[in-house]
């Protein structure tokens, strides 16, 4: 494959410091600097998970107390523990103290189905199963279906223990580079799901340096409602949070109206979401006519699926502050670019490369006409600490996207403008290739979200014979009246012939993760199929 010139990002200061200054004081384990900062620091607030409130020395302590806690379940180093459950602090703790006793953490949302939590574990061969009962009604049901015991932990709530199994365990490094951390599984209802083995270092790199480029500190206060279960949640929001000394809130699932509440009463300074979690919000206030009340908000920004101009000029004309914006992938940590603090960029920029990162872009071989532009456009490759170690014993899969030189292939269509800036035009594998012509999706999702009474779209491929078609589903805004004909005509004003979706589906919502990410593959399923709604 041939590749254009790859590049480094350029170092550059980070509130105050070289970004290569951070990156040479990482620790080796994730727990190293939380407990730092309890003695530096140990009366701050450290965590909130509803009525409980620890500061950075109550953190402390019950980190060494489920360090024991886990030993006494037989738990050793190398070994696996999978947690199923939502965001709480019983998963915090517990991920603390397995860095401390060299375990991994395999983080499972309880919000899969029966069949993706067995094929998980089945494949990550855990020594035990935690289920976090109190945070989750689910995790308390797969663990009734499990057989696990149910018990009352005196600091981190109800919970359920899994039988001990007899799996063994991983061999253990002092370097941070090369021991893991956590384990994020890519979940799926066919075939073997893959563990993302991501190390000590890799999630320090981004909780440092993407964690000092939203300036978290002491006194800030994060609202942390991104599942810990999806990397960005674990990575930039609760270790960012951590490692910085900041206030991490701990929020199961996310409710407009709660969150809503929670930032004007608990004064949250940062909010990190996916874009779909900005438009409910929205759609939230303007069914109740309800202003916006957050007094102490200095500081938002969403990723983990790509935002259009539409959902960030209205939720900034909302919020009155810029809707940061970034990009990234579980195999990644996840983090590779995002737009710097004081960025005021109109466009769905996802910023520069984070410092230090190499990159490249691959040429397409698409098959496809080359419409304008698109010469600068090619598959985006990364190299640095944040790239995972490998997906866990399956070494053939780890080669299809990982080289033996550390380069790893993002599998996603990207071009730079002149001042470097990053923008993501779409999954390789999502490419739609219509008559010849290469179409993004994203763009047309854009053009579609334009229409004032649609809150959220999706655009997927359909194979037809010898083309493919394209396929919109689009969530419109309760009590619309909306219909295909109407958005059809609205579209083709606004978009090129072979880019016009060919079959328009309304939805009362579209099928997405706990996180707020759109399940393309279940869309592409239903427009290929015969059970069109």
């Amino acid at each position: 494959m041939t590749f254009r010139v790859a590049r480094r990002a350029p170092d550059e200061r980070i509130f105050g410091r070289l970004a290569s200054e951070l990156v040479a004081e990482l620790p080796e384990r994730l727990s190293t600097r939380v407990l730092e900062n309890a003695r530096r620091i140990p009366d701050e607030p450290a965590l909130v998970d509803g009525d409980i409130r620890w500061s950075y020395a109550e953190l402390a302590r019950e980190i060494g107390e489920a360090c024991q806690w886990l030993v006494s379940l037989g738990i050793r180093p190398g070994d696996r523990v999978m947690m199923v459950g939502e965001n709480s602090r019983a998963l915090v703790a517990v991920l603390l103290a397995a860095s401390e006793l060299d375990a991994w953490v395999a983080i499972v949302n309880s919000r899969l189905s029966v069949k993706e939590i067995d094929l998980i574990r089945d494949h990550c061969l855990p020594r035990r199963v935690l289920y976090t009962s109190e945070a989750s009604p689910d995790a308390d049901e797969h663990g009734r279906r499990h057989g696990a015991e149910s018990l009352v932990h005196p600091s981190l709530g109800a919970l359920r223990v899994g039988a001990l199994a007899s799996s063994d365990p991983e061999p253990v490094s002092a370097s941070g580079d090369e021991q893991v951390a956590a384990m994020i599984y890519t979940s799926g209802t066919t075939g073997t799901p893959k563990g993302v083995m991501l190390t000590h270092r890799g999630i320090l790199y981004i909780a440092s340096i993407s964690g000092g480029m939203r300036h978290l500190g002491e006194g800030q206060r994060v609202y942390g409602v991104l599942p810990m279960s999806h990397v960005f949640g674990l990575s930039s929001v609760c270790m960012g949070s951590l490692y910085n000394g900041a206030c991490l809130y701990t929020v199961p699932r996310f409710d407009a109206a709660m969150m809503l509440a929670t930032l004007e009463r608990e004064r949250i300074t940062v909010l990190q979401g996916v874009p779909a979690m900005y438009s409910r919000t929205l759609e939230f206030l303007r069914q109740r006519g309800q202003p916006l009340e957050a007094p102490a908000l200095i500081y938002m920004s969403a990723g983990g699926s790509p935002m259009d101009a539409d959902i960030k000029g209205r939720a900034e004309a909302v919020f009155g502050l810029t809707l940061h914006n970034g990009y990234g992938l579980t195999e990644a940590s996840p983090t590779i670019s995002q737009t710097r603090i004081d960025d005021r960029h109109a466009s769905n920029t996802a910023g520069r490369v984070l410092p230090l990162l190499e990159y490249r872009l691959a040429p397409l071989d698409t098959g496809g006409d080359a419409t304008e532009g698109e010469d600068e456009v090619g598959e985006l490759w990364v190299r640095g600490p944040n790239v995972m170690k490998g997906y866990f014993r399956q070494p053939d899969a780890t080669r299809a996207i990982l080289t033996d030189d550390g380069w790893l292939n993002t599998g996603d269509i990207a071009r730079f403008d002149e001042a470097d800036q990053l923008y993501i035009v779409g999954r390789s594998k999502e490419l739609i290739i219509r008559s010849g012509f290469n179409i993004y999706p994203p763009d047309v999702e854009a053009v579609i979200n334009e229409h004032p009474d649609v809150t959220l779209s999706a655009v997927v491929g359909r194979q037809v014979s010898g083309n493919e078609e394209v396929v919109a589903f689009v969530q419109c805004e309760p009590g619309s009246n909306l219909d295909e004909t109407t958005l059809h005509a609205f579209i083709a004003e606004r978009l090129a012939p072979y880019k016009r979706p060919s079959q328009i589906v309304l939805m009362e919502s579209l099928p997405a993760t706990a996180s707020g990410k759109i399940l393309k593959g279940r869309l592409r399923d239903m427009a290929q199929g015969r059970d069109m709604p």
